[in-house]
C-alpha cells in the first residue's frame, strides 16, 4: 500500500459561500422580489432560471455547506455594473451592498462571481467596461478581507439557442472570446497586485464548447435547442444542454458545479480528503 495524500497542503476548509452574479446563479432573488411571479412556476423550478437546482447549489453540496452557510446575492438580468437607476442590481452593486454591511469579510469563505453575459446580450460592444467591473468587484471584496475567489468566464454567447441563428451570433462569439482573454489577463494582474488573493477560474467556455462538440460525453442528445418551448417542456430535459434559449438545464448546472469544485481543489482553495490508494 502506498499512502497518497490528496489533500492540499496548508488549505483549510471553506466555511461559507457568497455568490454574486446573474440568472445563472440566482436561486430565487428575482422570484422573491416579484412576489413569485418570475421566473414563472411550474415552467421554472422554485425561482431558478432552470428546471432544477443551479451550479452554485451543487458546488455548495460538494463543499458540504448548508443553506445557512450560503449567502446568494445573484440577481437574474444583472449586468456587471453599479447602475443605480436600474431596478436590477448589477455585480458591482451586489458586491457594494455586501461590503457596506461586512466591514470585515470571512477570509475562509469562498466568494463566487459570474457576470458579463447580460452586458453583451443587451448591446455592450466593448469588453473593457465589464472586465473592469469584475476586477473592481474582486478588489472591493479583497479590501474587506476576502481571500478565496472563484470567477467564471463566459460561454460562447453566439452559440446559445436564442442567438445562434441571429444576425449578432458572430459578434457575440467574438465578444465572448475577447472578454475571456481580457479577464484572464486582468485576474493575473490582480493576483500580482494582491499576493494574499487566491483566484480560481471556472472555464465555462471550454465546458460548453466540449458539450456542443461532443454531447454524448456529457449524456446530452440536444445541445442546440432549448428543452422549453413556450410553456411546454420536452420529456427528456436531462439530455438537453439548455433549458430555454439562454439558460442551462439542471443537468448542465450539475456538470458546472462539479467542474467548479475540481477547479478550486486544483488551485488549492478547497482542501480535498486524504485517501489511501493501492
Amino acid at each position: 500500500m502506498v499512502a497518497l495524500t490528496l489533500s492540499t497542503q496548508g488549505s483549510t476548509p471553506i466555511n461559507q459561500l457568497y455568490v454574486f452574479g446573474d440568472s445563472l446563479s440566482d436561486v430565487g432573488t428575482v422570484f422573491r422580489a416579484t412576489g413569485g411571479m418570475y421566473p414563472p412556476r411550474p415552467t421554472y423550478y422554485q425561482g431558478r432560471y432552470s428546471n432544477g437546482r443551479v451550479w452554485v447549489e451543487y458546488l455548495g453540496d460538494r463543499l458540504s455547506l448548508s443553506n445557512a452557510q450560503t449567502s446568494n446575492f445573484a440577481y437574474g438580468g444583472a449586468t456587471t455594473s453599479s447602475d443605480r437607476s436600474s431596478l436590477v442590481p448589477g455585480l458591482l452593486s451586489q458586491v457594494n451592498s455586501f461590503t457596506q454591511t461586512h466591514s470585515k469579510a470571512d477570509s475562509q469563505a469562498l466568494y463566487v462571481l459570474w457576470a458579463g453575459a447580460n452586458d453583451y446580450l443587451q448591446g455592450v460592444s466593448n469588453t473593457n467596461g465589464p472586465i473592469q467591473n469584475i476586477t473592481q468587484a474582486i478588489a472591493s471584496l479583497n479590501k474587506v478581507g476576502a481571500r478565496k475567489i472563484l470567477v467564471a468566464n463566459l460561454p460562447d454567447l453566439g452559440q446559445l439557442p436564442s442567438t445562434r441563428n441571429g444576425g449578432q451570433a458572430k459578434t457575440l462569439s467574438a465578444l465572448s472570446q475577447t472578454h475571456n482573454q481580457g479577464l484572464r489577463r486582468s485576474l493575473k494582474v490582480l493576483t500580482q497586485q494582491h499576493p494574499d488573493l487566491q483566484i480560481a477560474t471556472l472555464d465555462a467556455n471550454t465546458l460548453y464548447r466540449e458539450a456542443i462538440s461532443n454531447p454524448t460525453k456529457f449524456g446530452f442528445t440536444n445541445v442546440t435547442g432549448g428543452c422549453l418551448a413556450g410553456s411546454n417542456a420536452c420529456g427528456n430535459p436531462n439530455q438537453f444542454l439548455f433549458w430555454d434559449g439562454i439558460h442551462p438545464t439542471t443537468a448542465a448546472h450539475r456538470i458546472l458545479g462539479e467542474a467548479a469544485f475540481s477547479t478550486i481543489q486544483a488551485e488549492g482553495i478547497a482542501s480535498s480528503r486524504s485517501a489511501l490508494l493501492p
